[in-house]
């Protein structure tokens, strides 16, 4: 059984940061994608960011360009994705997600091609 186990969320004001972990509990698991998506309540969750790691072609939502950088890394044979959070803006509050395809053709980050999910992480930002 796969599990992604996310860290990091937190609270903090209006131009901060946060950095987001995501651990894969399985040795060797690969997928042909990984990445965060975010929920607020009462609307869908919706692609933050997100890495192709075959190519490591990079995907992001026009609302984060430029403020959100994701990267993917090993600890021995375990992957870890990350995301660090800049210039954070109180829209930016959210459940973030970590996420990992299930399938290996992925031709958009969309959550009906990702099977495996992290429990969450709270980012909350004050104005």
């Amino acid at each position: 059984q796969v599990q992604l186990v996310e860290s990091g969320g937190g609270s903090v004001q209006a131009g901060g940061s946060l950095r987001l972990s995501c651990a894969v509990s399985q040795d060797t698991f690969n997928s042909s994608c990984m990445g965060w998506f975010r929920q607020t309540p009462g609307k869908e969750r919706e692609p933050v960011a997100a890495v192709y790691t075959g190519s490591g072609s990079t995907y992001y939502a026009d609302s984060v360009k430029g403020r959100f950088t994701i990267s993917i890394s090993r600890a021995g044979a375990k992957n870890i994705l990350d995301l660090q959070m800049n210039s954070l803006k109180p829209e930016d509050t959210a459940m973030y997600y970590c996420a990992a395809s299930d399938t290996d053709y992925v031709p958009e980050v969309d959550i009906s091609h990702f099977g495996y999910w992290g429990q969450g992480t709270q980012v909350t930002v004050s104005p």
